[in-house]
């Protein structure tokens, strides 16, 4: 008797076991995901956090979905201003919005990256890029990247997804282009180059004129007081002498007689 209430517990047991591994009344919601509890087709008015949540067999579910800040990195071609095609590397980090997961899941479905986050994307990258010239765009990333994200994040906090961080990681253009843009690059400096030339030229020969002009300014003062004053010629006349007489001279004269007389 006893042999068979342990076989009939045990089977009970194993029945057990058996309708709830079937039924599946316990849902899991792991970390960094929030549930999305479906009965009978309609989507409940909440998000199921982290843990264990019971649901009734055969009639709801919960759907996980992550939460947390995910990475996407692809290159896109697009069109500047100047119509030159650029192929765009860039990278995006975005997440669901915890609280409203439920309502992404009715509204979208859990494919809303493909639906939703990547034609915005797509669409601000070439809205953005489309404002500059090749040329200019290079050394405006910083600028551009900015105004991308600014737009994603306004675009898509009302579509439940926050937008942390958005990096254009390269920006490639045609071989014919790049080439284009080098030789521009460098005759650019070589005229630099040559205007700095210039420029040092015309100084020189400004200082050149200043130094002139100083120097013939001065010689007419200079001749001016010889001609107003004798004595002046004299003193000029012993400073440039080495005091040596001449070896010819013409009658008896000797130099600077005159002065000497005076100076006694």
């Amino acid at each position: 008797m006893n042999n068979e209430k342990s076989a009939m517990t045990i089977a009970i047991l194993i029945l057990l076991v058996i309708f709830i591994v079937w039924c599946n009344p316990i849902a899991i919601v792991g970390v960094g995901e929030r549930g999305v509890k479906v009965t009978l087709g309609k989507v409940s008015p909440k998000s199921y956090s982290e843990g264990i949540h019971f649901v009734t067999p055969f009639i709801s579910k919960i759907k996980a979905m992550d939460v947390k800040t995910q990475k996407w990195e692809t290159a896109t071609e697009v069109y500047t201003k100047d119509i030159q095609q650029a192929k765009i590397k860039y990278v995006t980090n975005y997440n669901l919005q915890p609280e409203n997961v439920h309502k992404m899941y009715r509204e979208v479905g859990s494919n809303y990256v493909e639906t939703i986050l990547l034609p915005a994307i797509e669409g601000n990258i070439k809205d953005v890029i489309g404002k500059w010239n090749a040329q200019d765009l290079v050394a405006n990333r910083a600028n551009a990247t900015y105004e991308i994200l600014s737009k994603l994040q306004n675009q898509l906090k009302d579509r439940y997804i926050n937008v942390t961080s958005f990096q254009i990681i390269d920006i490639n253009y045609s071989e014919v282009f790049e080439k284009a843009i080098e030789s521009k690059v460098t005759a650019e400096q070589e005229a630099l180059k040559a205007k700095n030339k210039t420029v040092q030229i015309e100084e020189e020969a400004k200082q050149k004129l200043i130094s002139a002009e100083a120097e013939a300014k001065s010689m007419k003062i200079r001749a001016t007081a010889l001609t107003q004053n004798k004595a002046l010629v004299e003193y000029e006349a012993v400073q440039k002498w080495d005091g040596k007489l001449p070896e010819y001279m013409l009658g008896n004269s000797v130099p600077f007689v005159n002065m000497a007389a005076k100076t006694k």
